[in-house]
């Protein structure tokens, strides 16, 4: 599977879009090196495109994600009557073509920025080509955009379409996590959902395994493919990232921090927010809050 690799911020923006209709024999147009990423969606018939030397019949439901650097083409003519949306879109940040996602971990993993405040880029993986879990979810955000189009000019229309055409891109990066779900990295998400729920109170891997039907084993192992380490891990370093969040934004004690993140002892919690931070508490907040506790 081809997918586009989008970093973000900044996140791809809607340009234009519009809604065609092709009889039978009617063949999509020849282009290259367009400079704009060119969405298909297809409602009912399909469509024959190439890309390059690839090939793709985009059916009833599906998606195409044309790349703005390649050439084009209709490989044939439509076989019945066909109706499907078109979007342009562009990204202003970095892409890349990859043959899976990266592994870049989205949750506070592991190692952190300098400042909590600066913007962490991540990486959203759109599939070139999909069926899509959500047809019909897909097929009324494009109408919507189409539907504002009138009014364009006008700076709040311009932003509702990019809100929904972000949707779209939600819907697209949905449509690729179904169609990779594994049972082991659902039980993984399942297990991280549920540490997040809970992490203010005292949780053993025995009452995880308990509330999510697995072996405790299985999910170690699960977590630790998916997320680099264990249920507890997980546990810990989310704990002191939301610890971090409130030496910034509360003048509360350590101790108080402490039992809002779920330690029982203050000089517990201390030992592991040095461990993985590599400065205390009081350290951290001072570097935010100059002169406080």
């Amino acid at each position: 599977m081809n997918l586009l690799e989008f970093t973000v911020p900044p996140l791809p923006h809607y340009i234009a879009s519009g809604h065609a209709v092709f009889a039978p024999g009617g063949r999509h147009m020849s282009r290259r090196h367009i400079r704009v990423f060119d969405l298909l969606f297809v409602q009912k018939g399909c469509l024959y495109v190439g890309e390059e030397e690839r090939r793709y019949e985009v059916s009833s439901g599906c998606a195409l994600i044309l790349r703005p650097d390649c050439f084009h083409y209709g490989t044939e003519g439509c076989r019945e009557r066909t109706e499907y949306y078109w979007l342009h879109f562009q990204a202003t940040g970095s892409w890349s073509v990859a043959d899976k996602p990266s592994e870049r971990c989205s949750e506070p993993e592991g190692v952190q920025a300098d400042d909590p405040y600066d913007v962490r880029p991540f990486s959203i993986a759109l599939p070139q080509f999909v069926k899509l879990a959500q047809p019909g979810k897909a097929g009324e955000l494009l109408q919507q955009i189409g539907q504002l189009n009138p009014s364009a000019h006008l700076p709040l229309s311009r932003l509702k379409q990019q809100a929904l055409f972000q949707e779209l891109v939600h819907q697209l990066a949905a449509s690729l996590e179904s169609s990779r779900t594994s049972p082991g990295r659902e039980c993984a998400e399942q297990a991280a959902a549920y540490l997040r729920s809970r992490y203010r109170e005292d949780i053993t891997v025995r009452e995880l395994g308990e509330k999510l039907n697995f072996h405790p084993v299985y999910i170690a192992r699960c977590m630790q493919r998916e997320y680099g380490c264990t249920p507890m891990e997980y546990l810990l370093r989310y704990r002191i990232e939301q610890a971090k969040l409130l030496l910034m934004q509360t003048d509360w004690t350590i101790a108080r921090i402490a039992e809002e993140v779920g330690f029982n002892q203050a000089p517990y919690f201390s030992s592991c927010f040095s461990r993985l931070e590599g400065l205390s508490p009081r350290r951290f907040r001072q570097r935010f809050h100059q002169g406080t506790e």
